[in-house]
């Protein structure tokens, strides 16, 4: 399936995913763009946030959104001890254009620059198991309809002269959400997405949920270049701590597991024992 720019459609991403005129293509959350404080799961489809904080929970669509893709969420999990809920939108920023650390909320830190339009969700429709779904309409205006049924256009209105991508805020007492997918009505046709693509094989493995790593920065990585620069005693990887070490870097340590290869790769681009820079494609697993 193909989608361009049109004069119907003036968001719509190009695909070049085919399995069905009825399929958007498939759709999860940005595999590294995330908040400082997330957890992806379940190919990517489900985002935690860590409990003992209510920011550094940002998420993206993997990929653009059409105007009218009702993007569909679920709330799995809410903690009582924070105000407030997650926030919904959607950004002409592509997530791969994005420094680490993100900006720790959608709402203001995003929303104050341009690029960004996102709504807080109120906190009753944000109980365990509701779902919801919001969108871009034709006319630009980002819409929200609520478990109940009830649909809000809000007084919003979005840049449609370049792709979109969904944004997420896992924010106050929402700590965890699941992407169900997404829907669109076009003529006489019903599309959705389809299932996750298959993971990439550097980051087939999720981490544990580790808030060190998480929020690995520069001081971070300065640390752990000067534990040592032989390969750890205990094959377990250098950064999250968690998993076992199964990628080789150029340099000939073996001292990351999948998921943390990935991120080292896109954040930092050097060897964490030596600094020696990391070309992706002689990167070797077990």
């Amino acid at each position: 399936m193909k989608g361009g720019n049109n004069k119907k459609d003036p968001a719509a991403p190009e695909m070049n995913h085919n399995c069905g005129n009825r399929c958007l293509g498939p759709l999860t959350f940005h595999t590294w763009a995330v908040g400082d404080k997330i957890h992806l799961t379940e190919g990517c489809r489900r985002a935690e946030r860590n409990e003992d904080t209510f920011r550094g929970g940002v998420v993206f669509s993997n990929r653009p959104v059409r105007t009218c893709e009702k993007i569909r969420v679920m709330v799995e999990r809410k903690v009582p001890h924070w105000k407030g809920a997650m926030r919904v939108g959607f950004t002409n920023i592509p997530p791969s254009a994005r420094s680490l650390p993100l900006p720790c909320l959608a709402m203001p830190n995003l929303t104050r620059t341009q690029g960004h339009w996102a709504t807080p969700v109120p906190e009753s429709c944000c109980e365990e198991g509701l779902e919801l779904e919001f969108w871009v309409s034709a006319c630009a205006h980002l819409s929200v309809r609520f478990h109940s049924g009830r649909k809000q256009k809000l007084p919003i209105k979005v840049d449609l002269s370049r792709p979109l991508w969904a944004m997420i805020d896992v924010y106050g007492q929402t700590c965890s959400i699941f992407l169900l997918g997404s829907k669109k009505k076009e003529w006489l046709l019903k599309k959705r997405s389809c299932p996750e693509p298959e993971p990439n094989p550097l980051i087939r493995r999720p981490c544990s949920f580790n808030p060190d790593y998480m929020a690995l920065n520069e001081n971070t990585y300065d640390h752990i270049s000067s534990l040592s620069t032989e390969d750890p005693a205990d094959d377990g990887c250098v950064v999250c701590m968690g998993q076992k070490a199964e990628i080789t870097l150029p340099c000939g340590h073996r001292c990351l597991c999948p998921c943390c290869s990935f991120r080292v790769q896109e954040q930092f681009g050097t060897c964490p024992l030596c600094r020696l820079e990391i070309n992706t494609s002689s990167v070797m697993g077990r």
